[in-house]
């Protein structure tokens, strides 16, 4: 079923939401976007961290100079709408906003800003039984950008290409994801996940120092990780650190949260999930399946009110 998209101010029928070819942002990556997850969470749909997502939604549009003609609220406000009028419990939402057609050049300040949020039934990101079994991955050819070359803050469009690399080769030679290493060789992140990796007890993550983006899961899960009394440790980790590690895992919007069973066919830990990993995958669970939220972290989805017909009671 195609729901309606919410397109600069209203919803309109999924095949009308579309795109000009000349506009900027297919030939040049002008766009900036969020992923984000509604949970049908047993106290009622809960949108996850929806004005941290919103906020950095925002911050991407700032660092490449798109002025968004709606307020962060108004915003968040159509989010909603979209999904009451979906009626769907649970969905995975994409906001996006890019510059359109105007003048067709590098120089993309000339051109419309666009702006989109659709929603649709998303599951597991890496499969259904990656979440308990986990994956296999490779440490990927390609590496993350230097800090000097694209804002590795803003998730933009068309720094996605390089994802997309990463991506298409790890399919291709038989796993599931791959790990990007930072310009200067230390372990970055997958291409749509940031990575933790468990050592004796403690947990290490790369800084955002190394133009990894700065996920707003990644955060949650640094949170939880640190409530129930663990270690956090922001740091360059280098490659073989990932052989030698107790535990591996990614986070993010879709991968949620997804062990890491092998990297290039080293076996990690016991080639399965393992204890931390599966209890800061249980706790972040609890969160957004069970709708226990100590942290505020879900926006309801209240019920939507239908309109009235005209001129009924008169």
């Amino acid at each position: 079923m195609h729901h309606r998209i919410w397109y600069n101010g209203r919803l309109i029928p999924f095949e009308e939401a579309s795109v000009h070819v000349l506009s900027h942002v297919i030939h040049y990556g002008t766009s900036v976007f969020e992923g984000i997850r509604c949970y049908d969470t047993e106290r009622g749909s809960g949108i996850f961290r929806l004005r941290e997502h919103m906020r950095r939604l925002y911050d991407s549009a700032k660092i490449y100079r798109m002025e968004v003609p709606y307020s962060l609220e108004e915003l968040e406000n159509a989010i909603i709408e979209t999904i009451q009028e979906s009626g769907l419990q649970s969905c995975y939402i994409r906001p996006v906003i890019f510059r359109g057609t105007g003048s067709l050049g590098v120089n993309p300040l000339k051109n419309k800003v666009e702006t989109f949020v659709a929603v649709w039934e998303w599951g597991a990101y890496l499969g259904p039984e990656a979440l308990e079994s986990g994956v296999d991955v490779e440490v990927a050819s390609w590496h993350r950008m230097a800090p000097n070359t694209f804002p590795a803050m803003a998730k933009a469009g068309g720094n996605y290409l390089n994802a997309g690399l990463v991506k298409m080769d790890a399919v291709l030679n038989g796993f599931t994801e791959g790990i990007m290493l930072s310009v200067d060789g230390h372990v970055a992140e997958g291409s749509g996940e940031n990575l933790f990796l468990v050592r004796d007890g403690v947990i290490y993550t790369a800084p955002t120092s190394l133009s990894i983006l700065p996920g707003i899961t990644r955060d949650a899960i640094i949170t939880i990780a640190r409530s129930r009394g663990y270690d956090v440790v922001e740091r360059a980790i280098p490659r073989e650190a990932l052989i030698i590690a107790d535990e591996l895992f990614f986070t993010g919007t879709a991968a949620e949260v997804t062990p890491i069973r092998s990297v290039d066919h080293y076996k990690i830990g016991s080639g399965s999930r393992g204890p931390i990993t599966k209890e800061i995958q249980s706790a972040f669970f609890d969160v957004v399946k069970a709708g226990n939220d100590p942290h505020g972290w879900l926006t309801a989805i209240p019920a939507r009110v239908e309109e009235e017909v005209a001129g009924d009671g008169v």
